[in-house]
């Protein structure tokens, strides 16, 4: 299951070449360090399409069998990273399809547009003064830094993250936790860049919001 994407975002490179001809030519200390590099992420990815943690490592090993059995077919179009993430998401819709619970990242458009990310009562209405401005605004933080570094709201900002909404879960831990930057997040989901920055936008908007809610009750 070797998909290879022509036209992707990650052109092949001559560290690729490198590195490609190290894995063709068996090089087990290449593969433990591609492996160890890219595991975390790949992961992640597998588990915002499958039900559990058991079935996304599943996934990311049945993926690595993939790349080693189908490295020597790889015909450089894209970039090596691509062509690996392109069968770990192949792997990956295969389980979701079985589990019966489907959803390409292809065509991750913003289907929560009629949940804002903020509360819609917090703004002036059409009829107010100011409409569209703040008609709750955020309180200000009193050293925020200090809170974040307690125990307690590392643990409140943990669940809030486990409560987002998949999507947004999978595109704030990759961007906010791993350190991804936009245009590998998009290369890695075959994500537009709007997509990934409206669900980025909402993630970390629902985050704020819990924080903001603590915040005010601990002032």
């Amino acid at each position: 299951m070797s998909a290879e994407h022509p036209g992707s975002a990650g052109a092949f490179t001559g560290s690729d070449e490198r590195l490609l001809a190290s894995l063709r030519a068996g090089d087990e200390n290449t593969f433990r360090e591609l492996f160890a590099r890219h595991y975390p992420t790949m992961k992640r990815i597998a588990r915002g399409y499958v039900s559990s943690d058991a079935v996304a490592e599943e996934v990311v090993q049945e993926t690595w069998l993939a790349v080693v059995s189908g490295i020597e077919r790889f015909q450089r179009r894209s970039a090596l990273t691509t062509w690996i993430f392109s069968i770990l998401i192949n792997q990956a819709r295969t389980h979701c399809a079985r589990e019966r619970r489907a959803m390409p990242f292809s065509s991750l458009a913003p289907s929560d547009a009629d949940d804002p990310s903020v509360d819609p009562d917090r703004f002036q209405q059409d009829d107010e003064a100011w409409p569209g401005h703040w008609a709750t605004p955020p309180r200000p933080w009193q050293k925020p830094e200090r809170r974040l570094l307690s125990l307690e709201s590392r643990e409140r900002l943990k669940h809030a993250l486990g409560q987002l909404p998949e999507r947004q879960r999978l595109i704030v831990g990759l961007r906010d936790v791993e350190g991804l930057s936009a245009e590998e997040v998009c290369d890695r989901l075959a994500l537009s860049q709007e997509n990934q920055r409206v669900l980025l936008h909402r993630g970390r908007s629902r985050l704020r919001a819990v924080l903001e809610e603590y915040f005010d009750a601990a002032a």
